[in-house]
């Protein structure tokens, strides 16, 4: 059985990403499943730090983006939109270049709040960064600026 509450397709989500962070660093939403949502990260001079790996930054801007939109996509009891308020990031291996995997599940989705784990891998899969992300359920959209 799927989590999705919402309509949730590819090209829907990449569209979303247009003039944000995510674009500017190359994030793609990949592929869908009954309970995760993957996207991939280019690790090249856009995402690294000055010593030529991967920025903890960036990992945590997948990891974020990933979490968020799975997390809209999620609400339930009558919620129309989520935010972040709080991520942890671990980060476990170097990487310099090629491309990461995110991959985020949900921990908890409730009413006033979604937990969701975000693990990002290499193209070896090997675990690079596991993040923990909070949402808040708000009832009604924040209005952008």
């Amino acid at each position: 059985m799927s989590i999705w509450t919402r309509p949730i397709e590819l090209d829907a989500l990449n569209a979303l990403t247009r003039n944000t962070i995510a674009a500017q660093i190359g994030i793609r939403f990949t592929e869908i499943g009954p309970d995760f949502l993957r996207a991939t990260m280019p690790v090249d001079a856009r995402t690294h730090q000055p010593f030529g790996l991967l920025h903890g930054g960036a990992s945590v801007v997948l990891a974020e983006t990933l979490g968020s939109i799975a997390g809209h996509c999620a609400i339930r009891d009558g919620g129309n939109a989520v935010v972040g308020i709080e991520v942890n990031a671990n980060h476990l291996r170097g990487v310099s270049d090629g491309e990461v995997t995110g991959t985020a599940r949900p921990v908890h989705v409730g009413r006033t709040t979604q937990v969701w784990e975000i693990r990002i891998e290499d193209m070896q899969q090997h675990l690079v960064c596991l993040s923990r992300l909070t949402l808040s359920v708000l009832n009604q959209v924040p209005k952008p600026r």
